[in-house]
């Protein structure tokens, strides 16, 4: 007969059960440094498409000496626009797509006259007002216009 070894290789349980805990601990660790971050990071993201969409705007106002009307809007960039201000030298399209905010909703373009513009996202509700990742942004409060 054989004799069974006594020290026989592998982990026991109470082995086991501790490295589990040590990584549940260490994936706490870190995802509770990324919790938090994802509204931080759309907000970015909008701020440097309102940067975007106003250089792409300054352009239009240099080959059309005006901007965009509100009624026109962001659509004025890729598209000749008819109407009033007219676009007598356009040369788009400035923007090859209707720009969309981090969370999926059009930006709203308001133009408030002599040059001062202003673009918006109202947040992950896609309506205006909120408090939280449902607040508005606006390119204003972005550049202090």
């Amino acid at each position: 007969m054989k004799k069974l070894k006594s020290n026989q290789s592998g982990f026991t349980l109470i082995e086991l059960m501790i490295v589990l805990v040590i990584i549940a601990v260490l994936t706490g660790l870190v995802a509770q440094n990324f919790i938090g971050r994802d509204h931080d990071a759309r907000v970015q993201a909008a701020r440097a498409d309102f940067n975007s969409i106003q250089n792409a705007l300054e352009i239009y106002r240099l080959d059309n000496q005006s901007l965009p009307s509100t009624e026109q809007g962001l659509d004025a960039l890729m598209s000749q626009p008819a109407g009033s201000p007219p676009a007598r030298n356009w040369r788009g399209p400035y923007l090859r797509s209707q720009p969309k905010d981090p969370w999926g909703n059009p930006y709203v373009y308001v133009n408030h006259g002599s040059n001062r513009i202003e673009i918006i996202s109202y947040g992950a509700d896609g309506q205006p007002g909120g408090t939280g990742d449902d607040a508005d942004l606006s390119s204003l409060d972005n550049a202090g216009n």
